[in-house]
């Protein structure tokens, strides 16, 4: 993996192993209890996160196909993945995207979210071993508000994607589990 990649790939995967391991000890009920009608539970959030992912992996995929031609992301991709994490950052609420509202099956168990998780997470590995120095900073990904980035700041987006829903992750989690 290129070492740009690098970094960034093993804050993810911290990520989400801690996350997972906070999880893991959760009674099924808790994870999968919503806490009001039209609200998100925890299995529901998670089922999100990683469908988002995804979906990214299979649009990065099918713009890496033609990845000769795609334009480096420059300083304006680098400011937009800026402010694409301070928004993040705040406890605004986003509407996802509809191919992701489209796309997204009913929540997984907590067993099942991990193995399409790790799954997902080999893909993405694989993924970008097989991008060759020359293409490290093509834009192969486009974030419907950021626009074309890179497989790097793709992956930023997934670590901002993931403290973005934290907060609503913690509400959910009963104090007496905290």
């Amino acid at each position: 993996m290129h070492p740009s990649f690098q970094q960034t790939f093993e804050q993810i995967e911290q990520q989400r192993a801690n996350l997972i391991k906070r999880l893991q000890t959760l009674p099924t009920e808790v994870y999968h209890r919503s806490p009001a009608q039209g609200q998100w539970s925890i299995s529901q959030v998670m089922t999100h996160l990683i469908t988002a992912e995804r979906l990214s992996l299979m649009y990065m995929k099918k713009k890496a196909q033609g990845i000769d031609q795609l334009p480096d992301a420059g300083l304006l991709a680098s400011l937009r993945i800026m402010v694409l994490k301070v928004s993040q950052r705040f406890p605004l609420k986003f509407k996802a995207p509809k191919v992701v509202v489209e796309n997204t099956p009913p929540a997984w168990s907590f067993e099942e979210m991990v193995t399409q998780w790790d799954t997902l997470r080999q893909e993405l590995a694989t993924f970008l071993n097989n991008i060759e120095e020359r293409h490290v900073h093509r834009q192969v990904y486009k974030h419907p508000l950021a626009g074309r980035l890179d497989a790097r700041q793709a992956m930023i987006f997934f670590q901002e994607h993931i403290i973005h829903h934290q907060p609503q992750i913690n509400r959910l989690i009963p104090s007496a589990v905290k």
